[in-house]
């Protein structure tokens, strides 16, 4: 297939997990390489003055020195918090009381709803995010709104109806059934329409019923290629909550487990309190976690030891967590976890940092085939990264030796202004 358009830059690729061999083994790196481009996928990758020859008849769009990598990869958001990012001093049960309750509220109003989704969006493109896997709220036209928002950009994005039928305010409160046929019913409208995917969204077990926990269990057992995301043992209090409510549990994952919600593509936010049959469980099942580290920070929830999770074989993937995270910036999202490596005493490093970012968080998504790597036939999401952004980054950068050097401040002070241009499906959105 001839591509239509040629970008070039340095290019970075992954062959391996750098979690699996070593990082220079794991990464290719072309200083002048091109990803050639055509119907909105990957035709190929490789040295510049090559895919030239190649592809004569492309349109060549030349970022420079900028770094060209994979668009990144949100594994668990909730776009619903938007507008209540960086609210002041709670923890997960009062900043759900306090903040995201009745914040999800206001997505009644489907206008509203459309408003936020549209500003998510935007904002994720200008951190140089091109999929996402979001929390909706209880509200169909939440969904909706959100699959409306991406597909006009292009985005391949995973989202789900959150289902609560306990412990949460009456407007926000359905049934085991209404969750079963309104989740049912946007499956059927959205789950594989474009890129479009839908994940079944219990917000987590404190939240959910036996019987709205089961009825999600049939859903899933009847559309097993959806995702299933939720939360896990997040919090000290949460998991005493959940003992408390579940007296009969092994433990929290046993909650989802007996319910027929752990298998592939189930994707737990944060898991940080696990007990070992949890972690072996996890690692059997081929279910994900995802850390969310600047939430785990921000609201107080304790230290993921992401090495750990990787070495026992459990998929991990790298989430903001918006808006109990602090940044929409999956660029934050790793210096932080960076920092939370060195807590658990295990540093990331940048080539495990940025896989996480990618290629990490499209497999716990199950859409690695078509998201977070530079593979011809993936979709043309891509992030081009200028790794001297700001004096501060860029005078560190001119001391480095090495690829990693020249990489790493970026990834530790970089923002949205470190963003050169977001490409979606071919299509390129710039400063």
């Amino acid at each position: 297939m001839q591509a239509e358009t040629l970008i070039l830059g340095q290019v970075l690729t992954f062959a391996e997990s750098p979690f699996d061999v070593p990082p220079d083994e794991a990464a290719r790196h072309d200083r002048a390489g091109a990803v050639a481009v055509g119907a909105g996928r990957i035709v190929a990758v490789g040295p510049a003055d090559r895919l030239r020859v190649a592809h004569p008849a492309a349109r060549v769009v030349d970022h420079g020195d900028a770094l060209i990598l994979p668009g990144f990869v949100d594994a668990h958001a909730h776009y619903p918090q938007t507008a209540i990012i960086a609210s002041w001093g709670k923890r997960l049960i009062d900043w759900l009381e306090t903040y995201t309750f009745p914040e999800e509220a206001r997505f009644a109003d489907p206008a509203y709803a459309r408003a936020q989704a549209e500003t998510y969006l935007d904002l994720l493109i200008a951190h140089g995010t091109t999929s996402v896997a979001s929390f909706c709220t209880i509200h169909p036209a939440s969904v909706e709104a959100l699959f409306e928002a991406a597909a006009a950009r292009g985005m391949g994005v995973t989202a789900g109806r959150t289902c609560m039928d306990r412990n949460a305010p009456a407007p926000l409160r359905d049934t085991a059934q209404a969750a079963h046929d309104e989740s049912a019913a946007l499956i059927g409208r959205w789950h594989g329409r474009g890129r479009a995917r839908y994940a079944i969204t219990p917000r987590f077990t404190p939240t959910s019923t036996p019987a709205q926990l089961e009825a999600l269990g049939a859903l899933w057992a009847a559309h097993p290629d959806c995702a299933m995301q939720t939360h896990l043992s997040e919090q000290r209090e949460e998991v005493r909550w959940v003992a408390r409510l579940h007296p009969e549990a092994r433990d929290y994952l046993d909650t989802y487990e007996a319910h027929g919600l752990l298998g592939p593509g189930a994707m737990f936010g944060h898991a940080i309190w696990l007990t070992e049959r949890e972690r072996a469980r996890l690692a059997e099942a081929g279910a994900s976690v995802v850390h969310c580290p600047t939430s785990n920070t921000f609201i107080g929830s304790g230290v993921f030891d992401c090495a750990r999770a990787v070495a026992g074989g459990i998929g991990v993937g790298l989430a903001t967590d918006t808006g109990g995270g602090s940044s929409f910036s999956m660029l934050r999202t790793m210096a932080a976890a960076y920092e939370i490596g060195q807590l658990s005493g295990a540093a990331l490093h940048p080539a495990q940092l940025l896989w996480l970012a990618t290629e990490g968080s499209a497999r716990a998504m199950r859409r690695a085939a078509e998201i977070g790597t530079l593979a011809p036939g993936s979709a043309a999401d891509l992030v081009v990264l200028d790794l001297a952004s700001t004096p501060a980054i860029a005078q560190r950068a001119a001391r480095a030796e090495t690829l990693w050097e020249s990489i790493f401040p970026t990834l530790m002070m970089g923002d949205d202004r470190a963003v050169a241009a977001t490409w979606i499906a071919g299509r390129m959105f710039g400063r």
